[in-house]
């Protein structure tokens, strides 16, 4: 599949150098913490966990392993104090050469990214093994008959499942993993962390200016859908777009041909002259579209949001992070295909989100939530205090895990 898929050919790539990464940075004398995490939103799930984990043992070395590309690409252009790799493919001979190698104190995955080979690998070196955030919901392999052997592998080698909802941990008390506990979602704690660092962003004070802004984050086709309606009917609001693939940045461009991209105006900043910079300004401040065009700017360009409109949920790629959003006390908006989403359901309950069967209910809601002043600042408070009000899930965990 490599031949026809970049992305896949970059994971087998990648794995190619796992073990010579680990046994270059770690020896059988050092303390190891591991966090593995299928992806970049798993990543972001753990990392509070992990933080709290390095404050307690500072002197341990800490290893995040990823499955994906998109998981590893993004954080160890950013993460360079941490040991960063690939997880191996999960061959046992494989598998255990790489966890000899590691011969980890901590281990825990993030979500639902279980390796049969690796848990009993782990387990036979010693290590206490944990699940953290896990969802369980019922189309799952362990709930099918012939799922039995790989929940016996779980019985057997995991310490402890922190669940995320109290669905999740009755599903897996009904198959015998009885060993876990309630301790919510941790991507809560690291939004609320997002929210209390520094969000500006140059010149989207002078973008938005006196006008409302709508935020369509990792959009897709539909969502584009949406702004493409927004954009005629709501003049006095301004629109930011930031795509799920930058691929599509020169579609946006054609669909929106008056927008202007966040790399032009960042270019602004080294022209030569003072009057260069000034016409630059003009154009951008002037401009009803802002296309991103780079990564890592979406969490922060929520904290300017009116109204957000999140990508992922008018399909069955999955809805990308509403929580992002919400924590900003922005109402947001998405596709109704969000079943591994709980946060959705309860954050619709709260009247701080709505969902919708297609984008284009979804562009009508938002132009009579656009007219309605009362409607969008209650949508708005009740979004922030959603998130406020959720528990420190990764004090719950990090406690548990010290005195497991």
């Amino acid at each position: 599949m490599s031949w026809f898929n970049d992305k896949i050919k970059r994971g087998l790539e990648g794995r190619k150098q796992s073990l010579e990464i680990v046994k270059s940075n770690i020896t059988q004398q050092d303390k190891v913490l591991w966090m593995h995490a299928a992806s970049l939103g798993e990543y972001e799930q753990g990392l509070p966990v992990l933080e709290k984990l390095k404050e307690k043992y500072p002197n341990h070395k800490v290893l995040v392993t990823f499955f994906s590309p998109s998981g590893y690409e993004n954080v160890v252009k950013k993460n360079k104090e941490d040991i960063l790799c690939y997880l191996p493919f999960d061959k046992k001979s494989t598998i255990s050469e790489f966890v000899k190698a590691v011969n980890p104190e901590i281990f825990f995955t993030v979500k639902y990214d279980f390796w049969y080979h690796l848990l009993d690998e782990l387990k036979q070196s010693g290590a206490k093994i944990f699940v953290v955030s896990a969802l369980f919901y019922e189309t799952q392999t362990f709930f099918k008959f012939y799922g039995k052997w790989f929940v016996n592998q779980l019985q057997k080698n995991v310490d402890w499942i922190f669940h995320q909802t109290e669905k999740s941990f009755s599903l897996a008390q009904k198959i015998g993993l009885s060993k876990g506990s309630v301790s919510g979602d941790t991507r809560f704690d690291r939004v609320k962390q997002i929210k209390n660092r520094n969000n500006s962003v140059e010149f989207i004070d002078e973008f938005k200016a006196d006008k409302k802004l709508l935020v369509f984050g990792s959009s897709w086709e539909a969502e584009e859908k949406i702004a493409m309606v927004l954009a005629k009917k709501l003049k006095d609001f301004k629109l930011i777009i930031a795509p799920h693939d930058l691929k599509r940045v020169q579609h946006l461009k054609q669909i929106f041909p008056n927008a202007i991209l966040c790399s032009e105006i960042v270019k602004s900043l080294s022209c030569k002259t003072e009057n260069e910079t000034i016409s630059q300004l003009n154009d951008f401040t002037t401009s009803q579209i802002l296309i991103i065009d780079s990564i890592g700017l979406l969490s922060k360009l929520y904290s300017y949001a009116d109204i957000s409109v999140v990508g992922g949920g008018f399909h069955d790629k999955g809805l990308h992070n509403i929580l992002e959003a919400a924590t900003f006390g922005s109402p947001v908006i998405f596709g109704n295909h969000y079943k591994k989403n709980p946060e959705a359901d309860e954050l619709i309950a709260k009247n701080g989100a709505k969902a919708f069967a297609d984008e284009f209910s979804a562009a009508d809601f938002i132009v009579e939530l656009s007219k309605n002043e009362s409607q969008l600042k209650e949508m708005s408070e009740n979004a922030g205090n959603f998130v406020i009000s959720q528990p420190n899930s990764s004090e719950i965990i990090f406690n548990k895990i010290i005195f497991e």
